[in-house]
């Protein structure tokens, strides 16, 4: 088999896994390397049922040894294997970015014999890469749940970043779903990174900045006998322990607040990290995950709730959704000729981001007693219906966090309305001509007092608009045209 017929196949079995983002990445050329990584811009293809695509997103190998239900590469399932050697990946990566095909490389693999076997590949080949091609670009590997925390090390110093997927929402449906996997072998890789890189922070700190060398980067558990997790007692004055406390308890005090960013564009229930992503050794862009939405009966509030604390607890730079597509017969899935529920799958993003960027927190969004997003309005939409008592806000004296809170309104317009109230009294003419999009905002504010002519009065009539201008908006139009299609890479 040819390297382009490997391609053909383990591209087209990489495509369930949902990781395609700006890089969240900083490097500069290099001489004598190939390739530059930036934190944003890494994203710039888009696939027509709006997937970003902007990696070489390949396997290292289908054939799996693990028969999870879901997946289409398991051991059970009849499809075409193929496996790639390391050099020939790294080769065919730095071939596609010679031909501006690509900027970076998604890896992936199936679980080629054992994790720790599967992950030595891995390591070959992004060795090959980075030391013999020099090349310099971007670089998500996925960890495979129970490598050993060497070879997880490892990877995060030869990756720009590390996903290990949960893949399913709660214990009971890992272990009916993917009887080879057990819940600590998912959550001890993510501890190890996250850890890793809270001691990686605080040294680089203590060193002005710097980027480690010698014993300090020796200390942070850099060599094959690492585990990443424990350093040397002279490492840092503060002592690697207390390093890790003040960094749990920064997120467990995010959890719980929610600090208004200088600069006033959003609300953040996420700590930013005090030291630039080039000068980090160990996975400089962090760390994801990915959740599989309706392989299994869990609702959004437990999923919401799930999002929530992997953030706190990991740090996680992202939290990915991918729609479960019925493809492979089993009695613990969906019947084939289930509905993909893509729409699910964006409701959940948008959730996720109201948490992240705008200080929501999962129950507001579900509750136990109403467990389920709204499918017909985005959840900011549905939660001011059902707080309808809360609204309308005025403009002229909200805060920037109640104006964050309205339907339509985002980071830049309630910024703007801030700016421009200082200089007199606003109406929805001047909000107009300072581009606030006011679709839906209109229906939930005042300005001096005064409501807007057209907006109904009543919460049902409310939705009613709003359900029948987004279903008539091209972008939604679209959608519905391409609801069920998937991503195909050739």
């Amino acid at each position: 088999m040819d390297t382009l017929e490997k391609l053909e196949i383990l591209a087209e079995a990489a495509r369930f896994d949902a990781a395609c983002t700006s890089s969240g990445s900083d490097r500069g050329p290099r001489a004598g390397s190939l390739g530059a990584t930036k934190a944003a811009g890494c994203c710039h293809t888009f696939t027509p049922d709006g997937r970003c695509v902007t990696l070489l997103k390949v396997l290292m190998s289908n054939a799996c040894s693990y028969d999870c239900a879901y997946c289409v590469n398991r051991s059970s399932a009849s499809c075409r294997r193929a496996t790639f050697a390391p050099r020939e990946l790294a080769e065919l990566t730095v071939d596609f970015y010679k031909r501006n095909y690509k900027e970076g490389l998604f890896l992936s693999s199936g679980v080629l014999g054992t994790p720790d076997a599967t992950s030595e590949r891995m390591v070959s080949c992004l060795r090959t890469l980075r030391e013999e091609l020099r090349f310099n670009g971007y670089v998500h590997s996925k960890v495979i749940p129970g490598t050993s925390p060497e070879l997880v090390d490892e990877l995060g110093r030869l990756s720009d970043r590390l996903s290990v997927n949960l893949e399913l929402p709660s214990e009971r449906s890992l272990g009916t779903l993917c009887p080879n996997k057990t819940k600590s072998q998912v959550m001890t890789p993510m501890e190890q990174i996250f850890k890793t890189r809270a001691q990686e922070e605080e040294h680089l700190l203590a060193h002005g900045g710097r980027r480690l060398g010698g014993p300090a980067r020796r200390a942070l558990g850099a060599g094959p006998a690492a585990t990443g997790i424990q350093t040397s007692a002279t490492a840092s004055p503060a002592g690697p322990s207390d390093a890790l406390a003040r960094t749990e308890a920064a997120l467990s005090r995010g959890a719980g607040t929610s600090p208004l960013l200088t600069n006033g564009a959003c609300l953040t229930t996420m700590p930013h990290s005090r030291v630039a992503s080039r000068r980090r050794r160990f996975a400089p862009a962090g760390q994801s995950t990915q959740i599989i939405v309706g392989a299994s009966p869990e609702d959004d509030n437990h999923i919401l709730k799930l999002s929530s604390a992997l953030y706190r607890r990991f740090g996680l730079k992202r939290v990915f959704f991918s729609a479960y597509v019925p493809m492979m017969e089993d009695a613990h899935l969906p019947d084939l000729q289930t509905p993909v529920p893509l729409r699910r799958e964006h409701r959940l993003y948008q959730a996720d981001w109201l948490m992240r960027y705008y200080g929501f927190a999962a129950d507001e969004l579900v509750t136990p007693e109403t467990p389920w997003l709204d499918l017909d309005v985005d959840p900011k939409t549905a939660w001011a219906l059902a707080h309808i008592e809360q609204f309308p806000v005025e403009v002229m004296d909200a805060s920037l966090e109640r104006l964050l809170r309205v339907p339509g309104l985002g980071p830049v317009g309630a910024r703007r309305i801030v700016a421009a109230r200082s200089r007199g009294r606003l109406d929805f003419d001047d909000l107009k001509a300072m581009h606030v999009t006011l679709g839906r905002a209109r229906h939930f504010i005042t300005c001096c007092g005064k409501r807007d002519a057209k907006s109904p009065l009543d919460a049902e009539l409310i939705r009613r608009k709003v359900v029948g201008d987004a279903q008539e908006a091209t972008y939604n139009r679209r959608r519905r045209e391409l609801e069920g299609e998937q991503l195909r890479l050739f």
